[in-house]
């Protein structure tokens, strides 16, 4: 994967490029101290991932992840965690806490690899929605896919990543608000911009994330309010 650095901190660039020189399937075309000056790199589609800082001088991260027409993958590298439920909002990778420790960088790589050896294959799609299933349609042949066995479903732009109960994991070219207006509103429950669930495998939830099958999923505050109204309110049991 071709990444680019984006951080006016000598010293975290440095630290970074150290990591990415340990990693054979990166491949470093550009370093950057502020957000505008990578901009001719990245419209020129040479880039997979970025590693972008927040507070710098000029733009900050989240403000230019918003004027990024196609979105390259972009994994958070930031001394702020109190960015993160917007930087996931933004459909970010991954958020990593300056400072970035060597195991939790290769976890974050990992995930953006995973993304992008899905992307680079021949997509999905779906082809038809029935009353306890859902059928992709891949590669010459139909997959059928229960609802009970889908986890949750994350967005990422022209994409969709299918995360099933079994661990198993299917990409498919499709928004994901076309896939949640058709898949039942009973099971599934948009809680984020880029996140829809299945609400049978809450575990607990918490003021801005969801705790599901041992993994935490955003809960973003433009969605909040109608998932507790209708999702846990209804649900509640009284005193």
């Amino acid at each position: 994967m071709n990444v680019i650095i984006i951080d006016d901190e000598p010293l975290a660039r440095e630290g970074l490029e150290l990591y990415i020189q340990k990693l054979p399937n990166l491949n470093l075309v550009g370093q950057f101290a502020n957000a505008l000056a990578a901009n001719e790199r990245i419209a020129k589609n040479e880039v997979d991932l970025i590693l972008l800082d927040i507070e710098m001088s000029g733009i900050n991260g989240m403000d230019f992840i918003r004027t990024l027409k196609n979105q390259p993958m972009i994994i958070m590298t930031t001394a702020y965690p109190e960015y993160a439920l917007e930087g996931f909002e933004l459909d970010v990778v991954d958020y990593l806490i300056k400072p970035i420790r060597l195991e939790r960088f290769i976890k974050a790589i990992n995930k953006a690899q995973e993304i992008y050896s899905l992307k680079n294959n021949i997509p999905a799609a779906v082809e038809s929605i029935e009353s306890d299933f859902i059928y992709i349609k891949s590669d010459r042949k139909f997959i059928r896919l229960f609802y009970k066995d889908i986890l949750y479903i994350k967005g990422m732009k022209d994409y969709v990543m299918i995360f099933g109960a079994d661990a198993k994991k299917l990409m498919t070219a499709m928004n994901l608000g076309t896939i949640t207006k058709q898949l039942p509103s009973e099971i599934f429950v948009r809680v984020s911009k880029s996140h829809l669930i299945n609400i049978n495998f809450i575990d607990a939830v918490e003021t801005d994330f969801i705790q599901l099958a041992g993994e935490e999923i955003p809960l973003g505050r433009t969605y909040k309010d109608h998932f507790v109204e209708n999702y846990i309110k209804k649900n509640l049991i009284g005193r």
